[in-house]
């Protein structure tokens, strides 16, 4: 943890060196997937898919870096499936600068569905001049899963000063969920995990912001459930097992926990210290999405600040506990 603490010390400088940007895709262009990567034209990073009737969308963060840059990420982008096999490209649904108080970052974000309208919560840089310093989350909402989107509150929903993390980017990676009785959680961090309950309106809190206590929690959390068993998957940090983070999990029989630790889920990424997991049911299948740092395009080469998005399938055992997951090229295919 030191050392990742000391290297991120230096994203501000970083990230505001600039880099020259790598075109994104172009609206409605089309990928067949051949494996992992799952786009290998441009880098994404921080997958996070959504369910919607027929159609899965992934939401992703368009890694930029320039060498020497650790991370510069300028914008959340959307794809969607219909298959698993041909996806399409729908270019940025939002940048940093939507947030009129964010400064820069586009960082990890997941989008939710409730009532008809879609909530897309993320992690960016708080503007100095604009009264807090460091990460924080907002929240943008739309009526369409593409947007447009726009900031539903004007303001951050959660600031660096509103938790006690160890640092100054400890309010990052949200991930949402929603009862059946309509209530929703929100949980994120870095270093700390925390979880609160949503007001109904989803752009404020109702109840007090609390901590929960899981083993080598690093960041990077993703909350699903699963018949009546809760999971909340993240990225862990053992460096006795690897200096790079990996997956572990664990399982509640309610969002408000306990919480019991039920392992590693996968290992650390190809060439890349982070790893995000995003999960999601899809016809009928359940999909783990995370990203690597294998892909090169032109003369960027792959790795931390460059990473692709990739997937593999989830399978579980006859207790709900979830089986062991392999990285692989492969990925999904063959598919029908």
């Amino acid at each position: 943890m030191k050392g990742y603490l000391a290297a991120l010390s230096g994203l501000a400088a970083a990230a505001l060196a600039g880099c020259a940007s790598a075109a994104g895709p172009a609206d409605d262009s089309t990928y067949e997937y051949q494996g992992n990567p799952l786009f290998r034209d441009l880098h994404t990073a921080d997958p996070a898919p959504l369910v919607v009737g027929d159609t899965l969308y992934l939401y992703v963060g368009h890694d930029e870096a320039a060498e020497g840059q650790m991370f510069n990420i300028t914008e959340w982008l959307a794809f969607s499936t219909r298959d698993m096999k041909t996806w399409t490209a729908h270019g940025a649904i939002m940048q940093p600068a939507d947030f009129g108080w964010a400064s820069r970052d586009a960082w990890a974000s997941q989008v939710h569905e409730k009532d008809g309208r879609y909530w897309f919560y993320t992690a960016v840089e708080h503007d100095p001049d604009q009264g807090s310093q460091g990460k924080a989350i907002g929240v943008a909402v739309a009526d369409n899963p593409l947007g447009p989107f726009r900031d539903a509150r004007g303001s951050a929903l959660v600031k660096n000063e509103d938790t006690p993390g160890p640092h100054n980017w400890d309010d990052i990676d949200p991930t949402v969920w929603t009862e059946e009785d309509g209530t929703s959680w929100l949980i994120w961090g870095n270093a700390n995990c925390y979880i609160a309950r949503l007001a109904p309106d989803m752009i404020s809190f109702d109840g007090p912001i609390r901590q929960i206590d899981l083993p080598d929690f690093e960041e990077g959390p993703w909350i699903f459930r699963r018949g009546d068993m809760y999971y909340l998957a993240y990225a862990s940090m053992d460096k006795t097992i690897s200096p790079d983070e990996r997956i572990s999990y664990a399982t509640a029989p309610s969002i408000t926990g306990p919480w019991t630790w039920r392992g590693e889920l996968t290992g650390a990424a190809k060439n890349s210290f982070t790893i995000h997991p995003g999960i999601a049911q899809f016809r009928g299948d359940w999909y783990l999405f995370y990203h690597v740092g294998t892909l090169d395009v032109g003369d960027r080469k792959g790795g931390l600040g460059r990473r692709a998005v990739a997937v593999e399938r989830l399978t579980f055992d006859e207790n709900g506990l979830i089986n062991p997951v392999e990285q692989t090229d492969t990925g999904i295919l063959p598919l029908p």
